[in-house]
Parts: C-alpha cells; sequence; structure tokens
C-alpha cells in the first residue's frame, strides 16, 4: 500500500485538493477532521485538565481553547502533547484497516505534517500551494479571520517555500479546479507503479 502525506499551510487549497483524492476512489484520512472528534470525546477530560474552563456542553470551545493559546509557545507544545498522540493513534488504525480492505493508494491529509515529523511515516508528500497573495486573499474572506490572525498562523507553520522544497509533488491550487484535479491524477499515476510500504 502506498501512503500519501498530504500538507500545505492555510488557504492553500488543501481540503479541495483532499476532495480530489476521494472522488477518485482515495480513501483519505483527515486529521483536522479528527482532531473535532476527539475534542467532543476522549480529549475533553485532558484538555479540561490543562486548560480549566474550555469545555462548554461536554466539548471543547474552540475558541475559548485558542484564546488561552494566542501569544504561548509553552501552552501551544501543551495541547499538541495531549492532542497528537490521539490524532496518531487514530490515523494508524485507519492505515490498518485500508490495508486490510486491500487499499492500494491512501492519503493522509495532515496539516503540520512536517512539523510532527510526520513525513516520516507516508511514502510521499504531496504540498498544495498557490502564490501568496491569492493565500492571504483566500483566508482574509474567513468569518473572523484578520491579518494579525494570519500572520500569527503563519509564523507557527513551516514556510510554503520549504515545504515546496521538502515535497516529492507539488499541486498549484491558483488556477481553475479542473487543473488541480488533473494534478491530483498525475499523481495518482506517477505513484501506481511504486512500491509502497508492509503494513502489519
Amino acid at each position: 500500500m502506498f501512503i500519501l502525506g498530504l500538507t500545505g499551510s492555510i488557504g492553500m487549497g488543501k481540503s479541495v485538493t483532499a476532495g480530489f483524492f476521494r472522488e477518485a476512489g482515495v480513501p483519505v484520512h483527515d486529521s483536522d477532521a479528527v482532531v473535532h472528534q476527539l475534542y467532543a470525546g476522549e480529549a475533553v477530560a485532558p484538555v479540561e485538565a490543562a486548560f480549566p474552563g474550555v469545555t462548554v456542553a461536554g466539548k471543547i470551545d474552540r475558541e475559548k481553547l485558542a484564546a488561552m493559546l494566542v501569544g504561548d509557545p509553552a501552552a501551544i507544545k501543551r495541547l499538541e502533547a495531549i492532542v497528537h498522540p490521539l490524532v496518531r493513534a487514530v490515523s494508524q488504525r485507519f492505515v490498518e484497516e485500508q490495508a486490510a480492505r486491500g487499499a492500494r493508494v491512501i492519503v493522509l491529509d495532515i496539516p503540520l505534517l512536517f512539523e510532527t515529523g510526520g513525513e516520516k511515516k507516508v511514502d510521499a508528500v504531496v504540498v498544495v500551494s498557490a502564490p501568496p497573495d491569492v493565500q492571504r486573499a483566500r483566508v482574509l474572506k474567513r468569518p473572523g479571520m484578520t491579518a494579525e490572525k494570519l500572520d500569527a498562523l503563519l509564523a507557527r507553520q513551516m514556510s510554503d517555500a520549504e515545504k515546496r522544497a521538502r515535497a516529492h509533488f507539488v499541486v498549484d491550487s491558483s488556477r481553475s479546479f479542473d487543473s488541480a484535479r488533473a494534478q491530483v491524477h498525475a499523481i495518482l499515476r506517477a505513484v501506481a507503479a511504486l512500491p509502497g510500504r508492509r503494513i502489519g
């Protein structure tokens, strides 16, 4: 089974690109969606213990949590130490289930792939990219987003240039959906004959 790691900075079009992989019949594991599930389940108790007052109606309130993390790298590290192992466990189950089903190619969609060392767990990395002006325009359209918030987010992520330099494949999302879709299909053709990793 060949494991593709999919990543890209905020506003680069990673979610849309993940959708094109799904459309092509490739199983996709969405780490962000897993975090949302954990914040309504398994992660609630340990996160509330570390950051008292962030739980509302039995779920982690992401805005309250984010407010506690602003400008506090140590707090971010504390949160990551709780959440990342839980996400990795869910991801590992996904990989094993897909291997058992005989999947030929799967995608692990991980926003902080390089930042968390996730590239070691995949066979190739796909980085979704767009020019900085396109990225900023996309992100600043989001509700509640400001230039200051965007700059703070980007400061915590590896630069797009470095991600592209470390990628095996780059999807340029600045053109049309059809262009991005065609790039996804080209990647799938390229990895079709490559040996993946043995699971189990």
